[in-house]
């Protein structure tokens, strides 16, 4: 589990970006959120814009995902990744 902090300069914003080695868990949402809220408070500067926060999991359920996230102020986003690359029938089934 990993958590990267960058500063994007066109968008005057800070991206936090979470990488789990995990399904996505409600639990997930809420440490990342907490960081967002940390960050808007403690980190970011007056003329910046709010932060984005992004979580990537190994599996997500869009339905947990739905009601996880909802109500929260901040931009948290979630999201699958692959930890190995798609075959090439794979490939050329999404072109």
């Amino acid at each position: 589990m990993w958590t990267l902090f960058f500063y994007h300069r066109v968008l005057k914003c800070h991206v936090l970006i979470d990488l789990k080695v995990e399904a996505f868990d409600h639990t997930n949402a809420g440490q990342l959120n907490t960081y967002l809220n940390y960050y808007k408070k403690e980190v970011a500067r007056p003329d910046d814009n709010p932060p984005v926060g992004i979580l990537l999991v190994t599996n997500k359920n869009d339905a947990l995902v739905e009601y996880a996230t909802a109500g929260m102020d901040n931009k948290l986003f979630v999201s699958k990744y692959l930890v190995e690359l798609p075959g090439k029938k794979q490939l050329e089934d999404f072109c």
